[in-house]
């Protein structure tokens, strides 16, 4: 039940692009800091968020490495809807050059940023994750129930985003219209991951999930054909 869980909390954090981070300030010892952060999950479901070396936030993580990161999605009653809090250790990734290209895919905006020599990667190692799936649905989660084992998908994903994009413009926007009811200009895939892939639809991101896990190039191949030929049914 708790891997269940942990998948179903993994998938819904996926959907979801920005969160609050919460660091311990070092300006006022004790005390909570909160920020807007957007990020993206690593392919096994840590958060990677991209942040300045002069910003609170980041000289609070290196102070004292504990945060958390809520994600949910607005609504006009947030009580009411799924969120997602991975609580963990922040750690600066020595190579920022790994995660640019799929970040700068989700975050284009974010590409002045990237080429500042402040600004550099974290990610959240989950300790525990807390999930509220709803109303009374209210778990706690061990970070090996939460995240995705790791497999080959991670390197083939530049090749199959290419691919898409390239030779399948048509089935990407097939497939806007099929999953989500959007009659779109463009569509371009950003990025794919064991839960699924995210298109960028003109002016929104708009997420498809697999209905099972989907761990190298040959499984996404055949996940990508099947869902066409459900969308042409």
């Amino acid at each position: 039940m708790s891997s269940e869980l942990g998948d179903e909390a993994r998938r819904f954090a996926r959907g979801q692009q920005s969160g609050v981070l919460s660091t311990l300030s070092l300006r006022l010892e004790g005390y909570p800091f909160g920020s807007v952060s957007p990020f993206i999950l690593d392919h096994a479901g840590r958060p990677v968020i991209l942040i300045s070396d002069i910003a609170e936030h980041t000289k609070n993580i290196v102070a004292d490495a504990r945060v958390s990161l809520i994600v949910q999605p607005y609504s006009a009653d947030m009580q009411t809807t799924g969120r997602v809090t991975v609580i963990g250790r922040a750690e600066r990734l020595p190579d920022k050059d790994a995660l640019g290209p799929r970040y700068l895919r989700y975050f284009p905006q974010a590409a002045d940023y990237f080429t500042m020599h402040d600004f550099n990667f974290y990610r959240i190692e989950p300790v525990r994750i807390r999930y509220i799936g709803g109303f009374g649905r209210i778990h706690w989660i061990e970070p090996v129930g939460y995240l995705s084992a790791i497999d080959s998908l991670a390197e083939a994903e530049p090749a199959i985003v290419e691919h898409m994009n390239q030779d399948h413009s048509d089935t990407l926007r097939l497939y806007c219209r099929h999953g989500h009811g959007l009659e779109v200009a463009e569509a371009a895939m950003i990025g794919i991951d064991p839960d699924g892939f995210d298109v960028r639809a003109d002016a929104q991101v708009v997420r498809f999930a697999f209905d099972a896990p989907v761990t190298d190039s040959t499984a996404a191949r055949a996940a990508l054909v099947a869902l066409a030929q459900q969308c042409r049914l």
